[in-house]
Formats: C-alpha cells, sequence, structure tokens
C-alpha cells in the first residue's frame, strides 16, 4: 500500500524545510505550505492522508485551520506541533478532534512513530471478521460505513467514535478495559489519548440519550461498558 500524502502547514522556514525533507526521504508525499491560508488553498485542491499543522501562524492560525478543514473532512487525521504546552491548548486541540498534539522540540524519529500509528489506525485493511453491522437498543452501527441509524434519523460517525462504538456493541454489558480500549484504537494509553477518548464517549452519549435503554456505564479506575436493560 502506498504511503499517505501529507499536508504540512509551518510558518518556520527552516522547521518546515527540515519537516518536508525528512517525511519525503522517508517516502511520504509531503506538501508544505507557509501560512493557515496557503494550507487551505492546498488542502481544498488535493486529497491527504494526515495534516500536521503549527498552531501559531500568520494569516490563519491551525486552530482555524482545523476546524475549516475537519468541516469538508471530519476524519483527516492532525498533529498540532506548537511551542505551547498549556492545558488550555490540548484541550481545544481535542475540541476540534486533533489525534496528537507534539510540543517543540521534538525529535523527527518521535513524529515518525506518531504519524505511522495514526496512519495504520485510519488506513488499516478491512478486518476479517469483523462485523459489517451491530444492532442494540434503537440503534443500527454500519461499522463499514461509518454511521449510526438512531431514532432522530443517521449520524455521519469520525473513525474513532467508529471504533469506540463497535468495541463497546462487540463487548456488550461486560466490562472494556480502559487502557485496553486506548491502546486498541489509539495505539497507546498516554493522557493526551486517554483525554481525546474521553471527548469522544462524551459525543457517543449524546446520540445514545436518544433511548434510555442504552447507556455506557464507567466504573473508575476500570473501565466502561454499554449496557441495554431488558
Amino acid at each position: 500500500m502506498s504511503k499517505a500524502k501529507l499536508l504540512v502547514v509551518e510558518d518556520d522556514p527552516n522547521l518546515g524545510d527540515i519537516l518536508q525533507e525528512y517525511l519525503t526521504m522517508k517516502g511520504y508525499e509531503t506538501t508544505l505550505c507557509r501560512d493557515g491560508e496557503e494550507g487551505w488553498s492546498k488542502f481544498k485542491k488535493d486529497k491527504f492522508g494526515l495534516a500536521i499543522l503549527d498552531i501559531m501562524m500568520p494569516k490563519k492560525d491551525g486552530f482555524t485551520l482545523g476546524k475549516e478543514i475537519k468541516k469538508v473532512q471530519e476524519d483527516l487525521p492532525i498533529i498540532y506541533l506548537t511551542a505551547k504546552n498549556l492545558k488550555e491548548d490540548i484541550i481545544e486541540g481535542l475540541k476540534i478532534g486533533a489525534d496528537d498534539y507534539i510540543t517543540k522540540p521534538f525529535s523527527m524519529e518521535e513524529l515518525l512513530l506518531r504519524i505511522a500509528a495514526i496512519l495504520r489506525r485510519t488506513q488499516k485493511s478491512e478486518e476479517v471478521n469483523t462485523l459489517k453491522v451491530y444492532n442494540f437498543g434503537a440503534f443500527e452501527l454500519h461499522y463499514d460505513e461509518q454511521y449510526i441509524i438512531s431514532p432522530s434519523g443517521t449520524h455521519k460517525l469520525t473513525s474513532k467514535e467508529n471504533e469506540l462504538i463497535r468495541l463497546l456493541a462487540s463487548e456488550m454489558n461486560k466490562l472494556v478495559n480502559r487502557s485496553h480500549a486506548l491502546k486498541q484504537i489509539w495505539g497507546d494509553d498516554s493522557y493526551f489519548n486517554a483525554r481525546s477518548m474521553d471527548v469522544y464517549l462524551s459525543k457517543i452519549r449524546k446520540i445514545l440519550k436518544e433511548d434510555p435503554k442504552v447507556q455506557i456505564i464507567t466504573i473508575h479506575g476500570e473501565g466502561f461498558k454499554m449496557v441495554v436493560a431488558e
């Protein structure tokens, strides 16, 4: 399988050039943009498998660009690069749907590993023994097409929402270990990924509110389970 095409938006000329050169050397077709507006323009003209965005940029900051990208292609993975390490920034990135967040300075090897981990999840080949449709309560999850049908209609899911609901539905009424879920869907159980999973669980719970018989129960210190009342 050919490697994903990457969109890198970084206003630091030195870091931008190094990133493009390194990622190209590692086999990724890499498009480099120097500001958010150029990044948005390139995104609209081409199809990318992952975006790497700096946060503090001229013309259009990384968060604004990330929001615009997600409106058009909700499942495009985004990694944020930033010199800041503020809790508020991490939470803002999570709200937008960021897949990872790396604080400068960082090693190129670490970035490469994170890219590979994200792409393994989003570009994995079809699983042989995976059900295509899961039914629970008033809901019907169409796993392959990434949407769920509820009493109010059809909801398109992000790849992580889709994977989380599938995991919970396949282990109906059983405890799903938190660390296991993080490693299976996010690749590791780091603090950042744990916060990200909490955000996605919150979104899923909002959909499931349409049927009071279906709930996701959190078991403190262990994990959570989806229960369906008789």
